[in-house]
């Protein structure tokens, strides 16, 4: 299992950022106030089939994704499982896009406070607010379980019905129902599915989510094979405490455990 940066945030639609989360992130992971174990009792400090690659490079912005989508196709070839953290939402395109080539029947569950499946938002169907309506329309997963989502939009809820995603609103959330997949299945958590009462350095703040513990749980509970995550939309300018950065590195101590005990 490794970890990759994706320092990215060009497809940001309000506030720009979530490329510095990947060092934030690290600072707080390695930073030696907390051990890397996770709940279950998994010590990640000492196995060597856990590594941190470092940033993925990303050279032109009118190449980024390409640049992505390659270099995750590249690491997936060579029986790798990834944890990406960083960049805004648009990244989780192209990473699902060399996911599903290596993963046929690919599922995706989605953690998010927003859909993100506008066909196209003020011009640009590639920003933050539009992966979702990519990775379906291109067939890139037969199956996409959303939750904690609480801003539907008419438009939204169209795309949804077009594509038959299903959606699990923060309102009907129960924590103690346990989503089952069948398929390989990828993980997308942004960070802002969680209330910013848990998590505030995110660029859309959006009261009544999650708490970090419903997300934990979740996760812990999810059944399916995981092959793969990303973790986005950590904005270090609005976290200057670091809380949310922790967040973000327990997220990703228990999504490895995950994928090392899969």
């Amino acid at each position: 299992v490794a970890v990759i940066g994706i320092p990215w945030d060009k497809g940001s639609t309000f506030r720009r950022g979530p490329a510095q989360a990947p060092e934030a992130v690290r600072q707080q992971l390695f930073g030696g106030s907390a051990n890397l174990c996770t709940e279950a009792g998994l010590d990640l400090g000492g196995r060597q089939d856990f590594v941190d690659l470092g940033d993925l490079p990303i050279g032109q912005e009118n190449t980024a994704f390409e640049e992505i989508e390659t270099g995750v196709a590249e690491l997936l070839k060579r029986d790798v499982r990834l944890i990406s953290v960083g960049g805004d939402h648009s990244v989780t395109a192209p990473l699902v896009a060399a996911h599903a080539v290596h993963y046929p029947d690919l599922e995706i569950l989605h953690f998010d406070a927003h859909p993100d499946l506008y066909d196209e938002y003020e011009g640009d169907r590639f920003a933050n607010a539009c992966p979702f309506a990519r990775i379906m329309e291109a067939g890139h997963a037969r199956r996409l379980v959303q939750v904690g989502i609480r801003t539907m939009n008419p438009h939204q809820r169209a795309q949804a019905e077009r594509f038959g995603v299903e959606v699990m609103e923060m309102k009907d959330f129960d924590v103690s129902k346990t989503i089952r997949f069948e398929g390989p299945v990828y993980l997308s958590f942004d960070v802002d599915v969680l209330d910013p009462a848990f998590a505030p350095g995110v660029s859309h703040f959006e009261p009544g989510g999650m708490t970090t513990r419903d997300a934990l749980s979740v996760i812990q509970a999810l059944e399916g094979n995981l092959v793969g995550a990303d973790i986005v939309e950590i904005n270090p300018d609005r976290d200057p405490l670091g809380i949310t950065a922790m967040v973000g590195a327990k997220m990703l101590k228990e999504l490895a455990g995950r994928l090392l005990t899969a």
